[in-house]
């Protein structure tokens, strides 16, 4: 329900291969599994599992279907540490690595089927393709495979976009971005405050639009820009422009519309005679339902177990923010483009990627780009998805390497999500130019005792944490996720194993916990702690009174249902989210920050229910 989403919050995209040779004739399922075992901890830097499961005589010489050995495995995702324990229990050290493309290759078969939605995903480096495929369906229904030239929306991709045509138009001497907001819109409430600095690095405290439940009622029709405008500019402000950072597609749209004003053409021939004409992105566009395009993804959304259509927006409801259609193939002649300095002058570029200062603190964030790392090497990147498609665009400057993949599902299964994907593609090319990981932090002899005080929810930026303590072990799940243990390093600090990704808990100065620290991949944020709710225990009668289907219009039906011995509330193709009481009529969302109210009609039954969150009320009427 986003045009974006952060890569930081993808937290646990795993792949667990499976593995084949080195099996005993004896039992070749035991063994196989085993193998399996030592390859998967070696790449996550369990050196005591390793440990444990080479006295077992597991042959640390066998390889996965990637054609990599454990030793291998574990210099490929940097565990040093474990691959010199490996080598010095006999490991073969010489074997010659497999081909990346051979190995990336066997990734995505492994990953994918012919038959459900799928990637495109290409490879270059200093210029030249290094590797480029598609797997899957471009369209289940009519078999249609994707290709490295089947277009796809791109979502949040398309702020850099936006983000140059704005720096092309300031090289122009056409505008500024120090302008402020009223300069271009001016009757925008605040818009001498907001300058288009603001907006290009999501500090003008704007609200969001597209976190209103509302906007998806109207999301399929067309719309113009001067309307989809007027429906948020009234929205007060999330905070003064400036003072910190918030993802915001608002400042976007806007962009987008001044690019248009600005210019004296509409936006999307704006783009592509200055960008995508010059640069040979002949499939790249913005997209609209008439343009009738071939070799068009078709969007697909996972629910319940399976993939149906996703909702399909009018792109009009994006615009700056996200209405880009494009091909790996063009995505590619763009980073070209743009970091070949034949885009926008270096002084732009310099701007482009310098990291946002706000009063709270810096920010990774630039001008439509993300700047980040991994394992020691810079990352200049965009990630984008909005229903259906879910895509991730990456830099790594100083090895001249793109990395570009889309998909057309979201929300996805889980194996082919894009910016996960690009992080293990990005090492099988380029980990011998990559640091190698810390160790796997030692489990510290902490007191179980205080692990209460981490209990609780944290917002991270659109998904939930949620932290629990089970029989004196911590636990945390983030929202669409599985629950996973977290480890203590030390009396406030935790660490996956599963996974490389840390948590620090933070607490005021009366000692309250305020936030968790989350690190992963070189990148850190900070996610607030949700107020806890009060909870009430209601009569299975009561429980039972809200079991049914509600209409929501455009935005779909609600279906209301029994978990035990509380409630859960699914909305159209989205998963179904638990739901508990604070009162005999309200409940909460625990892993989506929204609300539900059901309302009795005069007959004592119960007529609709009422859905608030991100500042919007919107009301179904109960049909069964």
């Amino acid at each position: 329900m986003r045009l974006h989403y952060p890569a930081s919050v993808l937290l646990l995209f795993i792949l667990s291969p499976i593995l084949t040779n080195g099996a005993d004739e004896k039992d070749p399922a035991e063994q196989a599994e085993l193998v399996q075992q030592l390859f998967t901890a070696s790449t996550r830097g369990d050196l005591t599992k390793v440990q444990s499961l080479q006295t077992k005589g597991v042959d640390i010489d066998a390889t996965n279907s990637y054609g990599l050995t454990a030793y291998q495995g574990a210099k490929v995702r940097g565990q040093e540490a474990v691959a010199k324990w490996l080598a010095e229990h006999g490991a073969d050290t010489e074997r010659s690595f497999a081909d990346p493309r051979v190995y990336v290759d066997a990734i995505l078969k492994e990953e994918s089927r012919p038959d459900q939605p799928g990637v495109a995903v290409l490879v270059s480096r200093d210029g030249k393709v290094l590797y480029s495929s598609g797997f899957g369906s471009a369209n289940v229904e009519e078999k249609v495979p994707i290709t490295s030239e089947t277009k796809f929306r791109i979502g949040s991709v398309t702020k850099q976009f936006t983000a140059a045509a704005i720096l092309k138009l300031q090289e122009a001497g056409k505008l500024s971005v120090q302008d402020t907001l009223d300069k271009f819109i001016p009757d925008y409430p605040r818009g001498d405050e907001v300058t288009l600095h603001h907006l290009l690095t999501h500090t003008s405290g704007i609200k969001s639009y597209t976190s209103k439940p509302a906007f998806y009622q109207d999301v399929t029709n067309p719309i113009e820009p001067e309307a989809l405008i007027d429906s948020f500019k009234q929205d007060a402000f999330d905070f003064d422009p400036g003072q910190k950072w918030s993802y915001c597609n608002s400042g976007y749209f806007l962009l987008g519309y001044i690019v248009g004003q600005v210019s004296g053409k509409p936006y999307d021939q704006y783009l592509q005679e200055t960008f995508f004409a010059p640069l040979g992105m002949k499939d790249t566009g913005v997209h609209t339902p008439n343009l009738n395009l071939t070799n068009e993804a078709h969007g697909y959304s996972f629910s319940d177990g399976r993939f149906v259509d996703a909702l399909n927006w009018h792109m009009s409801r994006a615009g700056g923010a996200g209405a880009i259609y494009s091909t790996v193939e063009d995505l590619n002649r763009w980073n070209e483009g743009i970091f070949g300095g034949r885009v926008l002058t270096s002084e732009s570029l310099k701007s482009a990627f310098t990291k946002v200062k706000t009063k709270e603190g810096n920010n990774n964030y630039g001008y439509g780009w993300f700047m980040g790392g991994q394992r020691g090497l810079r990352t200049i990147s965009h990630g984008g998805g909005l229903q259906g498609f879910s895509s991730y665009l990456t830099r790594f400057p100083d090895q001249n390497l793109t990395i570009a993949i889309l998909h057309n599902a979201l929300p996805g299964s889980g194996d082919l999500e894009p910016s996960g994907l690009a992080s293990i593609i990005a090492e099988a090319y380029l980990w011998r130019d990559m640091k190698s990981r810390p160790a796997q932090p030692t489990t510290a002899d902490i007191d179980p005792k205080t692990f209460g005080a981490f209990v609780g929810r944290y917002d991270y930026g659109g998904p939930i944490l949620i932290v629990t303590n089970e029989d004196n072990r911590l636990f945390a799940q983030l929202t669409g996720q599985e629950k996973l243990e977290i480890f203590p390093s030390s009396e406030t600090k935790f660490f996956w194993k599963i996974v490389d990704a840390q948590v620090e808990f933070l607490r005021d100065k009366d000692n309250n916990v305020i936030a968790a620290q989350h690190t992963q991949g070189g990148q850190s944020f900070k996610a607030p702690r949700i107020k806890d709710e009060e909870t009430v225990k209601l009569p299975d009668e009561v429980l039972d009174s809200y079991l049914g289907t509600y209409d929501f219009g455009a935005l779909g039906e609600l279906v209301v249902t029994r978990q035990g011995d509380h409630l859960a509330a699914k909305l159209a193709s989205q998963p179904a989210f638990e739901v508990f009481p604070t009162s005999e009529t309200e409940f909460f969302f625990e892993f989506i920050q929204a609300e539900l109210e059901f309302t009795k009609g005069d007959d004592g039954k119960v007529e609709k229910v009422t859905l608030r969150q991100g500042g919007a009320t919107l009301d179904g009427k109960r049909t069964d």
